[in-house]
């Protein structure tokens, strides 16, 4: 018995805080860690404002398949994640793997990728005028990497049922999905997600979605004409596209959501409830904070299945396992 308590008391010291996630939890194995990775979101945000968004949806991809441990930045395995549909347009790799490179040469083998991308993604928001945050840092990078385990990722075509439970299925409730969706307020989306929402909405292939408000399909469609280029690109939050702030939730609100998923939250007494909840005459002075809420369930969501402990590892290069 005296053996076996010896043995819990090194593997409890010698371990502690391995197995749940912390604030500050590298701040005496690696003081610098977060610095540096604000340092070059910092940069890449300041030679291309749209990384910002790029970062966050970046981080939201990878915790919305196999929980927050990285599994998006591999591409060596034979059907990588980062392969599936519903990944389509994600970028901001390079600059993930660019502060792992800087960690790697100050702290080896300590900061994994998985908190990288949780801290790139604070860092963004912050860049864009949005909420300061402090990130709970202990995550481990997973060991599995497949196209396959994607499916149950959002798509801009799910109705808010499917919305609901696939967020559900995550833990996350309908204020979430709500608040998370906020976070199209930052980005562009390209028109190849806009032809079904514009030209093909009803059975059959014919229409737009009556949800989009008369005075704002026009301008959709011009800029997104039908048989047009589909790599064109508009701002997700139209009239604020580059503040990160809850302006998206009025325009959802208006009719001039840009994404299909968006409009939805529009189509459910709940969802509906909480974007009204932001703009009643009491707030902001008594109503709820959206920047509050928005941080509360951003960090609910960064701790979606993560790996701890030995329960994953600290890759070395962001994009392959450890040999």
């Amino acid at each position: 018995m005296g053996v076996l308590l010896w043995l819990l008391m090194v593997l409890t010291s010698c371990c502690e805080g391995q197995f749940i996630l912390q604030v500050g939890f590298y701040r005496n194995t690696c003081p610098e860690a977060e610095s540096i990775v604000h340092g070059v979101v910092r940069d890449a945000v300041a030679s291309d404002p749209n990384m910002a968004a790029a970062l966050l949806r970046l981080h939201f991809h990878d915790c919305f398949v196999e929980g927050c441990d990285a599994s998006i930045l591999i591409d060596v395995s034979s059907q990588p994640e980062k392969l599936a549909f519903a990944h389509q347009g994600l970028r901001g790799f390079e600059v993930i793997q660019r502060a792992k490179a800087q960690l790697e040469a100050s702290c080896p083998a300590l900061v994994s990728c998985a908190d990288i991308l949780a801290l790139a993604a604070r860092d963004a928001i912050a860049l864009t005028n949005g909420p300061t945050y402090q990130v709970p840092t202990g995550r481990r990078d997973g060991f599995v990497s497949n196209f396959s385990l994607a499916d149950e990722m959002p798509q801009v075509t799910d109705s808010i049922q499917i919305l609901k439970a696939k967020f559900l299925n995550k833990g996350l409730t309908h204020k979430d999905l709500v608040l998370l969706s906020a976070a199209h307020t930052i980005g562009t989306t390209a028109c190849f997600f806009m032809t079904k929402r514009l030209y093909n909405f009803f059975p059959g292939g014919v229409g737009s979605d009556p949800a989009i408000n008369p005075n704002f399909l026009p301008r959709l469609k011009a800029r997104c004409p039908q048989n047009g280029d589909v790599n064109a690109r508009l701002a997700i939050d139209e009239g604020s596209g580059t503040e990160f702030d809850k302006h998206i939730l009025k325009n959802i609100r208006e009719g001039f959501a840009v994404l299909e998923s968006d409009a939805r939250l529009n189509d459910d007494i709940f969802t509906k409830s909480v974007m009204d909840s932001y703009f009643s005459p009491l707030n902001p002075i008594f109503g709820p904070s959206f920047e509050a809420d928005f941080v509360e369930s951003i960090v609910k969501m960064g701790q979606i299945g993560v790996k701890t402990g030995f329960l994953g590892e600290v890759r070395r290069v962001c994009s392959r396992f450890n040999s």
